[in-house]
């Protein structure tokens, strides 16, 4: 089978009622390719003009598609599927072009990831408990909540666009998406994808541009009823706040300084080099990346021993070639602020394992880097660095390790590493995470288990029904005859 004809993004454009809407008069923003530091694309800073054009188009058409049988949106979806399966290639080297993901990463969770998560919505939309009785008698309905506002981060972009659009879709809402700046390409070829895909002119729009300028006027244009975002603690208060004041649902998906306690039976080798490679993903650009791992003291420097050998394993460089493990960091202001949380740590006393031998003279590279010798109070513990950095801790007692667990102003994620069935469910079940991962266990297929946190990580979940449900509003009739 010969290969598909590529998918052309038109320069300077975003897509506002299924059409490509070229900006005249607006500000362009470069996209860099972090490895190579080339500019790649350009892209507009919306307008007030542009953004009123997205929501109204949004509003227009969401009357009709939530009333479609919930069966035809999920068609559509599985449409959507089908066109980035067939154009995957293309979409896994453009998000590895515009975050530095290596390739063979780019395929699983920018293309095969996203696929199946529009196959679970699919399926849903043809499960999903649309409207029933409970046990009064009463009818309940679920409904479309309207217009969606969704805000996606650039760390796994494709991703995080599927895991908002496919369920507001479904739900039966129209959807404006915002993308990040450093990562807008991956959201206008999905756009496009949609648009093949048979999903109605406005259905789904994309709007461009910084968070301060665009994200600021979208956010308080008035004009949606769910915002769902994904980003940093400090702009998903602000989100919060403002949605709030205008009485409109938020999910906000924020970080996290995920631990991995490894119980003093677990095999230290596995664990810890599990750990590593999972605390590295993407250059560690990952909210739910395990980036302190917590091991029995007398055991300390055995783990510390593994995790230097497991991190000297990673091959840096071009996120195009298939050998390289390690792509850059995102952007030289992401790398400056990586460095700056390595630097201050060193300052204070830690010590600072850096395991690569050499970097690429050009990209954004960071190394990888072991960090030991800290207090728990310290930056380097507490605050979320969003690149490969991992501390690790030692412990004397499973009671003082759960304390430094939770000992965090974020509850995103967790992993414990036990052979003991009762130790490993007392440990999942005392640290407080919105996800626990026991023993290594990525995210099971279908992705259909929640994903989202406690504390200062975020309110709502995404993926599976509880994703669903964040865009549906529940009318009870009551008294409804029976037909």
């Amino acid at each position: 089978m010969s290969a598909p004809a590529l998918v052309e993004i038109p320069s300077g454009s975003c897509f506002v009622g299924g059409t490509w809407l070229a900006v005249s008069g607006e500000s362009l923003i470069e996209v860099i390719d972090p490895a190579t530091e080339a500019v790649i694309a350009r892209v507009p800073e919306a307008s007030q003009a542009t953004i009123a054009a997205a929501f109204a188009a949004a509003r227009d058409v969401q009357p009709s598609w939530s009333a479609m049988a919930p069966e035809a949106r999920g068609a559509v979806l599985d449409r959507l599927a089908e066109q980035i399966e067939l154009h995957g290639e293309q979409l896994a080297r453009l998000a590895s072009s515009e975050i530095g993901m290596p390739i063979r990463d780019s395929r699983a969770g920018q293309v095969r990831f996203p696929v199946a998560v529009l196959k679970v919505y699919a399926d849903l939309a043809r499960d999903y408990p649309w409207e029933e009785r409970d046990a009064s008698g009463t009818t309940l309905r679920r409904e479309a909540a309207g217009v969606v506002l969704a805000i996606t981060p650039w760390n796994f972009p494709v991703h995080q666009i599927i895991a908002k659009i496919a369920p507001a879709l479904v739900a039966g809402c129209t959807v404006v998406l915002k993308p990040s700046e450093l990562t807008p390409m991956n959201a206008l070829f999905i756009a496009e994808l949609a648009r093949r895909a048979g999903l109605p002119a406005g259905a789904f729009n994309v709007v461009t541009g910084t968070g301060p300028l665009a994200g600021q006027a979208l956010l308080t244009s008035g004009a949606f009823d769910v915002v769902s975002f994904t980003g940093s603690l400090a702009v998903g208060r602000h989100v919060g706040a403002t949605a709030g004041a205008a009485i409109v649902r938020a999910t906000l998906e924020l970080g996290g300084k995920s631990p991995a306690l490894v119980a003093p039976d677990a095999d230290l080798d596995i664990a810890v080099a599990t750990t590593v490679r999972n605390c590295f993903v993407n250059a560690g650009q990952k909210c739910n990346a395990p980036t302190r791992l917590l091991v029995p003291e007398d055991q300390r420097q055995a783990a510390v021993e593994i995790a230097l050998r497991t991190a000297r394993e990673y091959v840096i460089g071009d996120p195009q070639d298939d050998d390289t493990t390690m792509g850059p960091v995102s952007s030289a202001a992401a790398r400056d602020r990586i460095r700056g949380f390595v630097q201050r740590a060193r300052d204070a006393g830690a010590t600072v394992h850096d395991t690569a031998s050499s970097l690429p003279s050009r990209g954004y590279f960071v190394s990888p880097t072991v960090i030991t010798d800290v207090a728990q109070s310290s930056e380097i513990v507490q605050e979320e660095v969003f690149g490969p950095v991992l501390v690790i801790q030692g412990y004397t007692s499973l009671d003082e390790a759960v304390g430094l667990a939770n000992d965090s102003p974020y509850g995103l994620s967790a992993e414990v590493w036990s052979a003991d069935v009762g130790t490993v469910r007392a440990l999942a079940r005392t640290i407080r995470a919105g996800q626990v991962r026991v023993n290594g266990v990525r995210t099971p297929m279908p992705p259909v288990s929640p994903f989202g946190g406690m504390k200062n990580s975020g309110i709502g979940r995404e993926l599976g029904p509880l994703g669903l449900e964040e865009f549906v509003e529940v009318k009870a009739i009551l008294g409804d005859p029976q037909s």
